[in-house]
């Protein structure tokens, strides 16, 4: 508990120091461009809080986010996400920069540290309240082409699981049932149907139309019957005349 009041004091110093310097050069601060005493301030200010920041503890940190204040909660998310990936820190990495912009002030703080190169940026307003700070880490050509080969394959592996699972959906459709197309094979079943029965009425009018011409030529059959009965020794009982067909001959 000892630690976490003397983190904090020294944290909240540093914020108190801040307000009271920019607050004896709030009419600096709104001009356009930044003066040596307001850039003095700003990488004071932020050079001593990004040293308190990388120094705290994860128990500690979890107490700052905890607070309540914008500025100390993104602050603390921030470095938390980007901590494990750049180490201890060793130095700084160049000078620090402070640029005005849209009443803003932007002021970066570069460091090295084990894994990696990282700045940390602080916007200011105005009046030089601090609003927020980021952890941009400066990864290495290596560690770049590694990252976007990573992302490439796992593009491409979302994509092939993606079509994949499209063809499993397409293929279930055979099972999903639908009623046009059983309407459309039963009006062709039926169509069919139809169809069979007319050519089956159609070879059936033939022979319907002989046993009719027949029963109408009964004299000529009565005589047929009996010249063929003579020819064959024989009596009309024995055979029955169905039909009686032309005979073509050729001509010679």
């Amino acid at each position: 508990m000892k630690m976490i009041k003397k983190i904090t004091s020294v944290f909240m110093t540093f914020l108190v120091m801040a307000a009271l310097v920019i607050g004896s050069t709030s009419v600096v601060f709104a001009a356009d461009k930044v003066d040596d005493t307001v850039k003095s301030t700003l990488v004071t200010t932020a050079e001593g809080l990004t040293d308190a920041i990388v120094q705290l503890k994860d128990e500690e940190i979890e107490n700052y986010m905890s607070s309540g204040d914008d500025f100390t909660t993104s602050a603390m998310q921030s470095w938390q996400t980007s901590k494990d990936e750049l180490g201890a820190k060793k130095d700084s990495n160049g000078e620090t920069t402070v640029t005005f912009k849209d009443d803003q002030y932007t002021v970066t703080v570069p460091l090295k540290f084990e894994k990696a190169e990282a700045n940390f940026v602080y916007v200011f307003d105005s009046q030089g309240t601090p609003i927020s700070m980021t952890v941009d880490v400066q990864y290495g050509m290596g560690k770049t082409l590694q990252r976007a080969g990573l992302n490439t394959l796992m593009g491409i592996g979302t994509v092939f699981v993606m079509l994949v699972l499209l063809s499993l959906l397409i293929s279930l459709f055979r099972f999903i049932p639908n009623p046009e197309a059983k309407k459309a094979a039963e009006a062709k079943a039926a169509k069919a149907a139809k169809e069979a029965e007319a050519a089956a009425i159609a070879a059936a009018a033939p022979a319907q139309t002989a046993e009719e011409n027949l029963a109408d030529d009964g004299e000529l059959v009565a005589v047929i019957a009996a010249a063929i009965a003579a020819a064959e020794g024989t009596t009309t009982d024995g055979f029955v005349v169905r039909s009686i067909h032309k005979v073509k001959r050729n001509r010679r």
